[in-house]
Order: C-alpha cells, then structure tokens, then sequence
C-alpha cells in the first residue's frame, strides 16, 4: 500500500488555496491534512498534525512564507518545504532557500507539476522552478544589511524619521543613515523608489 503523504497548505487567498487542496486531493498519496490562511498561524498547525511536507506561499498576512518556513525549519527540521509564489522576483529564492525551503515554485505551474515536486522533496530532491533559478543567478546577492531591510520595510508605509526611530527603537539618526545606505545601494533618487526596487527584486 502506498503511503499517503501529509500536506500543511498555507495560502491567505481561499479561492486559490481550496483550488490548490482540491487538486492535490485528486493524487491518490497526497492528503491535505491542514490549511491556514495566515503565516502566523503555521507553527500552530504544524505542531497539531503529523505532517510531511509544508506548503507556503510566500506573501501572507501574519508572516510571510519565508518567515513561516524558518520557523518550521527550526523546529521540525525533517519536515520538508515547498515555498510557492506569484512573483518570481530573484531575491524571494535566496531567501527561501536560506530559510530552509526544499522547493520552490511558482502557484501557476501544473498542478501535476506541483505533486511531483511534493513527492521529489519527500524523497530528499530539491526542486526549483528553472526560470526563477535563472532570474536569482542574474539578480545577484541582496545587498542589503538585515538592518536595513528591517528599516527600510517599516519605511514602506511613509513613517516620518521620528516615527521609524520609535517604533524601531533606534535614534533618528541611526534611522536617517540606515536609510541614507540603503538608497546608495540600491541606487535610488529617495526612499520609496528604494522600498520599489527592493520589492521588485524580493529583497524585503
């Protein structure tokens, strides 16, 4: 008898995330045995079920998928991960992969496509969509400390300086140069073109 496969889908969208349970359902090993619609709610579910294989998609509210994906790493380190996006932006693969992900892959792919990958990570593979590989390598390395992302993300939502300092608990001077880099390195007129280009390459 085949062993049957315990799936954790995580995915706030639940159009998309009862579309993607409903066609794994359909493979005769794979049992979507939980689903969360927030990243903050990942380790609790993780830590209800005996599972196999997580399933994260990366933008969602609570924690992202990548944070989720640490999360489960830390704590259920045999427990393999299949990050999924729709953006294939370059810097969410590094990410992913330093987070502990066994695969990741883009939520339009195959359905078919996507149990394969589930049965490939569970057999000890890693699977990364071919294009988003391509699209890392070029992209480069984020040049970004943890510090400035950290600074440069509360920034996204167009806090003053004095804003970001106290909910950051950093003086505003600390803030104004971890800014100051940030816009050098990404090589940005101001700010929101820094927060625009860090998204677009996946490195907040």
């Amino acid at each position: 008898m085949t062993r049957t496969i315990k799936v954790l889908l995580a995915e706030d969208q639940s159009m998309v995330r009862e579309a993607l349970a409903a066609l794994l359902g359909l493979e005769d090993d794979i049992e979507v045995v939980a689903q969360v619609a927030r990243g903050d709610e990942v380790l609790a579910a993780a830590r209800e079920h005996d599972l196999d294989v997580a399933l994260l998609d990366i933008e969602m509210p609570g924690a992202t998928g990548i944070e989720a994906a640490a999360q489960l790493h830390r704590e259920f380190p045999a427990l393999k991960l299949v990050v999924l996006t729709t953006f294939g932006r370059p810097g969410y693969l590094r990410s992913a992969m330093e987070s502990g992900a066994d695969a990741f892959l883009v939520k339009d792919a195959p359905a078919a496509e996507l149990a394969q990958a589930v049965r490939k990570v569970l057999a000890g593979e890693r699977v990364i969509d071919p294009t988003l590989a391509a699209a890392a390598l070029a992209g480069g390395a984020n040049p970004l400390t943890d510090r400035e992302r950290e600074v440069l993300r509360a920034a996204a939502d167009g806090s003053t300086n004095a804003e970001l300092a106290a909910s950051l608990h950093l003086s505003q001077g600390t803030v104004r140069n971890y800014l100051s880099t940030a816009i050098q390195k990404l090589a940005a007129r101001n700010r929101a073109e820094a927060v625009r280009i860090a998204r677009e390459k996946g490195w907040l």
